[in-house]
Parts: structure tokens; C-alpha cells; sequence
């Protein structure tokens, strides 16, 4: 049985359920849990399916965003999985190496965590050179859609043109890219820091695959219908669920800090309510 109480699902039966999410009308909200307990809050209030962050992982560990290392990642991932029964898939950042086996290595290492589905990133992780060169982005991403293919299970592979994360801006070299890692047969496409209708627009009328959008960054406020009249798939919000409760607890630790007071408290969550939410069923 699993932590949640019914009878866990297979990984072959969790890979044909996330990948069916992404077949059906309209779209849906793919949540970021950074640990077990998160993870068994979003699957209580009813999402279907789960997104690892590696932003929030890492700052949970006290590390900044990239630094967590893919042993401790996917380990992180591995506790999220275990946590609920729902399919969850891994931000497996640029496949934590620059060579294509490297990439292919992941994917495999994601599925043996039980995984069934992942991103693969065009970030190098180099400030002076933030973004792969195109041939090699592709090279990286056919590698890892290869390993995908080659499981004995459905691993839903999405790519990722980090380009709008890293300053670059350029609409028409995303497009490029998304229809190249379309190409090298990427399952799900995503380009985080998209903000304008016209841009999601133009990002999926210029493929034929599912297409992942970013919600959650600053100043970004659209809602999962606009969205789904712009044609997108998912929806995901990165780190933004872990920073919010980060957020509160600054709050909170300034107030006693500074003030001496402790209304932050009326807003808490009550014990009695995680605890039902926890308790064996």
C-alpha cells in the first residue's frame, strides 16, 4: 500500500495515466511539490499529476538553484514519488552533464526512481554562455528521447529552450529550437518565461506537440482558461508554490525578530488539519 492508502499503481500504469493527461481536451495544472509532505498536499486537494522543482528542492536543502547535483536530485524526486500515487515528472535541469550520454544517463537514472516523465534543458550553467549552440542542444535532447523510447514503460520527455530565463529574449529562435527538439522527437515542449498571449500563441501554432507553459514568475497573471484558449497543454508553476510558502515564513520571522509580535500565527495552518490530511487511511 502506499503512504495514501490505496493500492499503488504501477509505473507502467502511471506513465499511460500522465501521458494521457496531455491527450484529452483543454489542459491541466501540474504542480511543483519540492518534498513527500508537499506532494501529499497537492495529491489531497486533487491534482492529477506532479512536477518535481529544482529550484525548490534545492533552497529546501539550503543550496542554490542548479547546485543540488543529480544523486541528491534524484533522490529528492524518488521521496515525491514514494509520497502519493500520482505520475510525477522531474525538472532534470540539462540533464546534469553537457554530453548527449549524459542526458541519456539521466533519463534512465529518472526512471529508476520511479519517474515517468522528465525535462531536459538547453541552460549549459555557464553565465558567459548561457545557452547550448542549437546542433548540440538537439543531439542532447534525440540522446535522452532515445533513453525514453528504450524503457519498458510510457516516459513522457519534455524539452526546454531556457532562452526567455537567461536574457535572450528571441521569440523566432525559440520556435527554432522547440521545432528542432520536436523533431528529435520530444513528447512535450516548453519554453519558461514566456509572458504575452501573442508569444504562447505563437509558441504552439508553431508546433504539433503538447506545450508546457510557466506560471507563477512575477508580473505573469493568466488564468488556466486563457490558457487553454491559447491551445496550451500544461501548466506548471516551477518554484513558485515553495517560494510563496518561503515567503510566508520570511514574514514570519521578521514580525517576532523586529516586532516582538506573533500575528502571523492567525494564518497558520492548523495541526488538526494536516494531521487528517497525513493520517493512515
Amino acid at each position: 500500500m502506499d503512504p495514501t492508502g490505496f493500492l499503488a499503481l504501477t509505473q507502467v500504469e502511471k506513465g499511460g495515466l500522465f501521458r494521457a493527461l496531455h491527450e484529452r481536451p483543454g489542459a491541466f495544472i501540474i504542480p511543483n511539490p519540492w518534498d513527500a509532505g508537499s506532494a501529499r498536499l497537492l495529491a489531497h486537494l486533487g491534482f492529477e499529476a506532479l512536477a518535481t522543482t529544482s529550484m525548490g528542492s534545492a533552497f529546501s536543502a539550503g543550496v542554490c538553484d542548479t547546485k543540488l547535483g543529480r544523486e541528491r536530485s534524484l533522490a529528492s524526486a524518488a521521496a515525491i514519488v514514494a509520497a502519493t500515487n500520482l505520475p510525477a515528472s522531474a525538472d532534470l535541469e540539462n540533464g546534469f552533464g553537457d554530453a548527449p550520454e549524459t542526458a541519456a544517463e539521466t533519463i534512465r537514472l529518472a526512471a529508476a526512481a520511479g519517474l515517468v516523465g522528465g525535462s531536459i534543458e538547453d541552460s549549459t550553467g555557464q553565465s558567459e554562455n548561457p545557452i547550448y549552440k542549437k546542433a548540440h542542444a538537439v543531439d542532447r535532447i534525440r540522446a535522452a528521447v532515445a533513453a525514453a523510447r528504450a524503457l519498458p514503460f510510457t516516459f513522457t520527455l519534455t524539452a526546454r529552450c531556457e532562452n526567455y530565463l537567461h536574457g535572450r529574449p528571441d521569440l523566432r529562435d525559440t520556435i527554432e529550437r522547440l521545432q528542432a527538439y520536436q523533431e528529435a522527437g520530444a513528447d512535450v515542449l516548453y519554453a519558461p518565461g514566456l509572458a504575452t498571449n501573442d508569444d504562447i500563441r505563437a509558441v504552439v501554432k508553431s508546433v504539433d506537440r503538447p506545450v508546457n507553459v510557466l506560471m507563477g514568475l512575477q508580473g505573469v497573471q493568466m488564468s488556466l482558461a486563457e490558457l487553454v484558449a491559447l491551445g496550451v497543454k500544461r501548466v506548471s508553476v516551477g518554484s513558485a508554490l515553495f517560494r510563496a510558502a518561503l515567503g510566508a515564513f520570511l514574514r514570519a520571522a521578521r514580525e517576532m525578530r523586529e516586532r516582538g509580535t506573533f500575528t502571523f500565527a492567525a494564518e497558520a495552518a492548523r495541526p488538526a488539519e494536516i494531521t487528517a490530511i497525513f493520517k493512515p487511511a
